[in-house]
């Protein structure tokens, strides 16, 4: 009686199979699809990041900034950990997902229009936009309410949202861009009734006309 040899029998006949889907797994994540997406990606954090933290310094000084101007956090970091996962899985196992262009050049575009709508208020806001929400009135502390503040009273908060569901419409990626969008408007929601808290506090009658006058800039938030 003749035995098979299992590790023989594996050799044989997995391994090359094994080996087959392993180089088609690579070469899907390394194609001309994924370097071009996750290299706008990457492009995009480094640009967003780094301009935050070049503007604060160019507004406020350098004595007064610190790293948490790059708004990296951790939970942020987990976020666009899980972000890069969900891409890699889908490319490897679905990557004809990934080649809708009109979706991806769309989350391009979303990208652009978030930066501009941010950069736009802070550069009109100057010494009164901070990253942290203000509960004492400073001196240099005032109502803005021209330019982008013409037409929405947290354009930062409303370029953010665009900004950040636009990286995951770039990617293709489904399931982070329902998170993002879940997770970043509800931020948003909580944090604005909370910061015109002080606003009105600050500013009294006048916030409270310009409030009732423009909208916020997030969807569905008063």
């Amino acid at each position: 009686m003749q035995f098979m040899d299992p590790l023989g029998f594996v050799m044989e006949h997995q391994l090359p199979l094994l080996i087959h889907y392993a180089s088609a797994s690579f070469s899907e994540i390394f194609s001309d699809t994924s370097i071009r997406q996750l290299s706008q990606m990457l492009l995009s954090l480094i640009f967003f990041h780094t301009s935050e933290y070049i503007l604060a310094i160019a507004i406020h000084g350098a004595s007064n900034v610190t790293l948490s101007s790059l708004l990296i956090s951790k939970h942020y970091a987990l976020a666009m950990l899980l972000s890069l996962l969900e891409y890699l899985t889908k490319i490897t196992f679905f990557p004809r997902l990934k080649q809708h262009w009109w979706v991806s050049n769309f989350g391009l575009v979303m990208i652009i229009v978030g930066e501009i709508i941010r950069k736009a208020a802070i550069k009109t806001a100057r010494e009164s936009f901070t990253h942290l929400i203000k509960i004492s009135h400073e001196e240099h502390h005032r109502l803005v309410t021209h330019g982008v503040y013409r037409v929405m009273r947290h354009p930062s908060y409303c370029g953010f949202l665009i900004w950040s569901v636009g990286t995951q419409v770039m990617l293709c990626n489904p399931i982070s861009t329902v998170m993002f969008t879940v997770v970043v408007w509800r931020f948003f929601a909580q944090r604005i009734p909370y910061e015109e808290h002080f606003l009105k506090q600050f500013f009294g009658v006048e916030y409270v006309e310009y409030a009732g006058n423009v909208a916020s800039g997030v969807p569905f938030v008063k």
